[in-house]
């Protein structure tokens, strides 16, 4: 991700980010309900909000992103919250601090708008258990021309090449009305 785009997000936190609701989504809380605990990663986990409540249900959870700023009120929240949680600034393309096999990667906004999709992906299936899952949202492109912010069928196809079989999708709307799905897949 370019300097610009990195800036833009750590300045947004300065205020209230607009994807940074503070609200964990019900599909998470699904997820939570019908599988055991066990180790999560959260990327771009933000201000840490889905990283305490996976802590909360049990999980032993790392959360990373980019935007240092995000981290800095991901840490004052976990401490507020007195719960143990690791959390660190990172690229989901290279995830150099990640470490270990996670049976959960949750990646809510974070996939769509990578420009290299396939680096995120080689660290996701490196990071990512056998049989793990990888709960992730994103909206899809209004035209597949436009920037690579949101999801095309490219970026779908190149999915299961990396041994990722997908077990559900959920087709829906974001707040803005632009199309977006909820994807849960397993890996091997």
């Amino acid at each position: 991700m370019n300097l610009l785009k990195r800036l833009q997000f750590n300045l947004s936190y300065f205020g209230k980010a607009p994807w940074d609701t503070g609200i964990t989504p019900p599909e998470l809380y699904d997820f939570i309900a019908s599988h055991p605990a066990g180790h999560a990663l959260d990327i771009g986990c933000g201000t840490g909000t889905n990283v305490i409540t996976l802590v909360n249900a049990g999980w032993q959870a790392t959360g990373f992103d980019f935007a240092s700023r995000a981290i800095n009120m991901a840490k004052q929240k976990i401490k507020r919250a007195g719960i143990q949680a690791n959390v660190f600034t990172d690229d989901a393309t290279q995830m150099k601090k990640v470490h270990g096999q996670f049976d959960l990667a949750l990646d809510i906004g974070c996939f769509h708008g990578m420009e290299n999709k396939a680096d995120y992906l080689t660290q996701l299936t490196r990071v990512l258990a056998p049989g793990g899952f990888w709960l992730m949202y994103g909206f899809f492109r209004p035209e597949p021309h436009l920037p690579p912010h949101g999801l095309v069928d490219a970026d779908l196809d190149m999915i299961p090449a990396r041994g990722l079989t997908l077990l559900s999708r959920t087709d829906g709307f974001d707040k803005r009305e632009r199309a977006s799905s909820w994807f849960l897949y397993q890996n091997g």
